[in-house]
């Protein structure tokens, strides 16, 4: 079986939208033997502390052993064979530690953030961004910061202008069919999908990867319309990944933890939405966006693995980094 990290999650902090909690999410993704999960919630970071700061405390027993031999190493000075053994106790122990990966679904406006100006400007284009160390973060939020006080037009949105200034220290993914490769793939521009790509390409260079989703619905009162069109989109970046050269990974879009609270995550979107449940022409979701085992995301993928095993490659190009800071106070206006 071939080993997967999630990095396309939301959360409950993705409002109305996302039924996961923080815990959850941690909880179930070590309990399977992941080495890491990102969270990405739709256009905000709200619940980054909250997860980086269970993942510390999910960390703490490791890192006080990791502590305790880095001060063996210390003691040992000249000891060469004792070295020795004591690097590989810190080697093996770092291994288990469980990395938490920092990031955001970004809605990206089809011209920019300034614009608002009717439905060319609603919305925007999903795009996932992960923070690969403590620059990233850093560009991360700031970017978030401008899409709510800047661009915020029926969702926050950042745009191209925002990437290209703060692209430093991050990893970006096409997302699901909302992403603008995959919307411009759907509309069959063949052209505008080239330029997209190279575009990504020649900003963020091999941090830029093309993301595919299988949410193939199995219940009658599910979304059966997402497939199909996923299946579609899915054949063409295979061969644009090869065409250009870009890196294919393979991701669930994670709503909710497990495959019975698709029903509750249902009704959470009547909410979200203002509608009847037993409105007809509602939105509905394909309900397999649960937080699926790595096993399950095998099954779903045998036929292409290494868009399983590319995951990891994202996960070891992430640095442990901490987030934590001192109080912030406001200055004295008498100074």
């Amino acid at each position: 079986m071939h080993p997967y990290i999630h990095l396309h999650v939301h959360s409950q902090y993705s409002l109305l939208d996302g039924q996961a909690s923080i815990q959850r999410i941690v909880d179930k993704a070590k309990a399977d033997g992941m080495k890491a999960v990102a969270l990405t919630d739709h256009g905000a970071m709200f619940g980054i502390k909250e997860f980086y700061n269970y993942v510390k405390k999910k960390n703490s027993p490791v890192f006080s052993e990791i502590k305790k031999i880095k001060s063996e190493i210390a003691e040992a000075k000249d000891d060469t064979a004792k070295l020795e053994e004591l690097n590989k106790k810190l080697k093996e122990e770092e291994s288990h530690l469980f990395k938490p990966i920092l990031g955001c679904e970004c809605y990206v406006a089809r011209r920019d953030r300034h614009k608002k100006e009717g439905k060319p400007d609603m919305s925007g284009w999903h795009l996932v961004v992960l923070a690969k160390n403590l620059t990233g973060y850093k560009n991360l939020i700031k970017m978030v910061s401008h899409s709510w006080t800047e661009g915020f037009y029926m969702r926050p949105r950042i745009d191209k202008e925002l990437l290209e200034k703060y692209h430093e220290g991050l990893i970006v993914s096409s997302a699901c069919l909302g992403g603008e490769i995959p919307k411009k793939i759907m509309a069959g521009d063949t052209d505008e999908v080239e330029k997209s790509i190279e575009w990504f390409k020649n900003l963020f260079g091999d941090d830029f990867y093309l993301e595919l989703q299988r949410h193939k619905a199995n219940r009658p009162d599910a979304n059966t319309d997402v497939y199909p069109l996923q299946e579609k989109v899915n054949a063409e970046l295979l061969k644009l990944g090869e065409q250009f050269n870009v890196k294919v990974i393979a991701t669930n879009d994670v709503h909710f933890i497990d495959e019975e609270d698709a029903d509750a995550h249902d009704r959470l979107i009547c909410l979200s939405t203002g509608k009847d449940f037993d409105d007809p022409r509602r939105m509905r979701y394909s309900k397999q966006e649960w937080f699926k085992t790595t096993a399950e995301m095998n099954e779903l993928f045998k036929d292409i693995p290494h868009v399983l095993s590319n995951t990891l490659e994202i996960a070891d190009k992430v640095d442990f980094y901490s987030i934590d800071s001192c109080h912030l106070y406001p200055s004295d206006a008498a100074d």
